[in-house]
């Protein structure tokens, strides 16, 4: 039976969200019907209202989530209902030419639901990265699906179908950071401060946060930075210099991106140093600088989607952290909320209020 739940429904460009009735079917095969508990506000979502990604309109927002299994279709056999699950965009097919050369977080092919998500009226919605999951239900691939230990709570565990993921595993997994690096990060929102807490994590010496807001650079100082650098005030390039020796940090992530603020984190990297860059640009953003200056510096010139991440090892393998102790993913939970209170979250985050706003249903 097609399930009839609230949903939040971004109908044109720039237009404020609005919670509608939207009908989700009954999983076919290779699908999954799962039961929203929490799901993460996103940049990316508020992108996608903006049409900065597509104009597939209306969108069923929502991407950053967690949930239980409530039933799944013909030859699904890696989840089963009643599993508590995180939602990711990469369900890796196993077959492309990236996963065959054992690179799956590189898939070429992954999946998403075949069948469509509608308003009451027939009109086909398009989930956000292939999840909608500002939903009392969603139906999405069973391969987006990945199981992991109940005791994490659903606003804890959504986190990392996303944000908190990109920038965890930009530092661990695309640097990927060592121990003893130094490590600066541009841009301290949601995804920088957990690249600042992955490159803790991976055993970095020295970890450098910089952005223009007091906020974040305090909020950077709670996930590991022991040093931060307000670029208003100061040249963030000088002084990440200054605090590695004369030489620039080992890894520099930029989470913000832009231009100007990619070339700062070229040059404040070491000779051979790696620049990761893990926010997202807009498609009109031109980068311009010498060439000599990127033949002259060697090292490695980076993009992270998603941190590089392979759900099924990284998940599981960061919700036991959580567990233990070791990994404080609720200090990026700033409130949760309902469903009808998307549109200001995502006014609180475009003003910087917040790390992020959680929708729990």
């Amino acid at each position: 039976m097609t399930s009839h739940v609230r949903g939040v429904i971004a109908r044109g460009k720039g237009e404020p969200v609005e919670v509608a009735t939207v009908l989700v079917p009954d999983p076919g095969p290779g699908e999954a019907l799962v039961a929203v508990q929490a799901c993460g506000v996103c940049h990316t979502d508020l992108h996608y209202r903006e049409g900065g990604i597509g104009d597939d309109f209306p969108y069923l927002l929502g991407h950053e989530a967690a949930g239980v299994v409530e039933a799944v279709g013909d030859d699904v056999t890696g989840v089963a209902p009643g599993d508590f699950v995180i939602l990711n965009w990469r369900a890796v097919c196993g077959q492309c030419r990236a996963c065959q050369r054992g690179r799956p977080w590189y898939c070429f092919a992954t999946h998403n639901a075949t069948q469509k998500m509608t308003l009451e009226d027939g009109t086909v919605l398009s989930p956000a990265l292939g999840i909608g999951a500002f939903a009392e239900k969603t139906l999405v691939a069973a391969g987006q699906c990945t199981r992991v230990d109940p005791a994490v709570p659903p606003e804890v565990a959504g986190l990392l179908g996303c944000g908190v993921m990109a920038g965890l595993g930009a530092a661990i997994n695309t640097a990927p950071v060592t121990r003893g690096d130094s490590v600066a990060v541009i841009g301290c929102g949601g995804v920088g401060n957990a690249a600042v807490l992955g490159a803790r994590l991976a055993g970095a010496r020295t970890v450098i946060g910089v952005d223009i807001d007091p906020r974040k650079l305090e909020w950077a100082k709670q996930f590991g930075a022991n040093h931060v650098i307000n670029s208003r005030e100061t040249d963030p390039v000088e002084r990440i210099h200054e605090l590695t020796g004369g030489n620039g940090a080992d890894v520099v992530i930029e989470a913000i991106g832009r231009p100007e603020t990619y070339l700062q984190a070229f040059y404040a990297r070491d000779l051979a140093g790696t620049v990761v860059l893990v926010g997202v640009p807009t498609p009109d953003m031109r980068l311009e600088a010498p060439l000599l200056d990127f033949f002259g510096r060697g090292g490695a010139l980076k993009s992270s989607w998603y941190g590089d991440c392979l759900p099924e090892r990284d998940f599981p393998m960061l919700c036991d952290l959580y567990l233990q102790g070791r990994l404080p993913l609720d200090k990026f939970v700033s409130e949760t909320i309902a469903l009808d209170q998307v549109e200001p979250a995502f006014a609180k985050m475009e003003r910087g209020e917040v790390l992020r706003s959680v929708v729990k249903l």
